[in-house]
């Protein structure tokens, strides 16, 4: 329906509230049980929002109160419905999917981070994606290997 066939204050408004839905990855949904449980969380308080805005008495500002819940509750609806929770490695021989892994880089710095899912990725609290390039150059290799990430050369110093 037009906006001109609505109560909407402007076409602003309506903007406001018709928010394009935050894409989704084309590789499988791998997931860490912390993951899940985070994205389990992250849904409950995208519903609590969408909630609560479902209560304000201008129509308007509920509009714009419920957009981001509503998009973030499509988002989560879908991750949650294709995740596939991946066990902690059974060993800590070789790089994989739960890994914790510390490197150094040519540069002399020294890094660790978990190899997790994308949504639960966060490089500023240790963790990557393992669909990032280093952590697909780090995965199948041990303690001693090296792997190459873009022009860098990365050694594997442990594995947990």
């Amino acid at each position: 329906m037009s906006v001109a066939f609505t109560k909407e204050e402007s076409a602003e408004t309506a903007s406001e509230t018709l928010l394009p839905d935050r894409p989704i990855s084309p590789h499988p949904n791998l997931v860490t049980e912390a993951g899940r449980k985070a994205l389990e969380h992250e849904f409950q308080a995208a519903r609590e929002a969408f909630e609560a805005a479902q209560q304000l008495d201008d129509v308007n500002e509920r509009r714009r109160q419920s957009a981001v819940p509503l998009r973030d509750v499509r988002y989560l609806t879908e991750r949650l419905r294709t995740a596939q929770v991946v066990p902690d490695p059974a060993s800590t021989e070789t790089v994989a999917f739960g890994s914790t892994v510390t490197f150094s880089r040519a540069d002399g710095r020294v890094q660790t981070y978990r190899i997790v899912g994308e949504d639960e990725a966060d490089p500023k609290a240790g963790s990557i994606s393992f669909v990032s390039p280093v952590a697909r150059s780090l995965m199948g290799k041990a303690v001693g290997d090296l792997a190459g990430a873009g022009d860098q050369e990365l050694e594997i110093v442990a594995i947990a």
